[in-house]
């Protein structure tokens, strides 16, 4: 790709983490990384670093698998005493009742059509977490000061983006509109509803974006937020590759020891 060295903004979603390696529908819940999602987040670093691009803040979730990512590619930039900003709204997309589930087995059981609506159609939810299942997350003290109807039992791409964009909206549009460079370690499915609306990709095409682990998308955006330039700086071959493994983790063939 050409020059970002002047990108303002670069998305990095969370190198892979354990349920990734096993395949595993995770959501909120909060998993490590694995040994290889760590190398994958020293490489995002490496490439920014060789990319020439600078920071003014940083943003990720509240969830490990993203915080540690940015640790490891902030102290890859020797850049650990930026400011970070942690939002729950950040967060990956919740998987309601499929979390925890093998994402190869659920094909194997409910048919690779319908596992594929629940992990890349536009506005169809997964089944729900019911209000009294211990893993919903009005029972997770990190959000006890979220309002209890803000919380999500499961959710679609459209309700991800409804509950990215105010954050986007209130706060990371606006420090880059003053002139910051922000870096995003965050989740695939937050990530994509970023994507989606910087880019304005339609409700009927945003089911084939697939946003692969620990590979910075890097943006140079105007003031009124509309994109000059972006790409991965690994190349766009190498992300296509390892977006078509994100791709084929919900196909009932797919070895549980998927790794993207």
């Amino acid at each position: 790709m050409s020059d970002m060295s002047a990108a303002n903004l670069v998305l990095v979603r969370h190198g892979q983490s354990q349920w990734n390696l096993e395949n595993r529908f995770t959501g909120w819940i909060d998993v490590p990384l694995t040994k290889q999602g760590e190398a994958e987040a020293h490489s995002a670093g490496q490439q920014i670093r060789e990319a020439g691009i600078e920071f003014d803040a940083a943003w990720t979730s509240v969830l490990k698998r993203a915080i540690h990512t940015l640790w490891i590619i902030l102290d890859g930039l020797d850049a650990s005493w930026l400011p970070v900003h942690r939002d729950w709204r950040l967060n990956e997309r919740h998987y309601g009742g499929l979390q925890g589930l093998n994402k190869a087995e659920t094909a194997a059981l409910h048919g690779d059509q319908q596992v594929h609506i629940w992990r890349r159609s536009y506005d169809v939810p997964p089944p729900l977490l019911t209000d009294d299942h211990p893993e919903h997350p009005r029972f997770d003290r990190r959000y006890r000061a979220v309002p209890a109807q803000a919380l999500p039992a499961a959710e679609s791409l459209r309700l991800t983006l409804e509950r990215v964009l105010p954050c986007w909206e209130s706060a990371i549009a606006p420090a880059l509109q003053s002139g910051q460079r922000l870096l995003i370690a965050a989740h695939g499915n937050s990530i994509r509803a970023i994507v989606k609306h910087l880019e304005s990709i339609s409700d009927e095409d945003i089911p084939q974006l697939n946003i692969p682990t620990g590979m910075p998308l890097a943006y140079s955006l105007d003031r009124d937020m509309n994109v000059i330039e972006r790409g991965y700086l690994a190349g766009e071959a190498a992300a296509a590759e390892a977006a078509a493994a994100v791709a084929a983790q919900g196909q009932a063939t797919q070895s549980a020891s998927a790794v993207s």
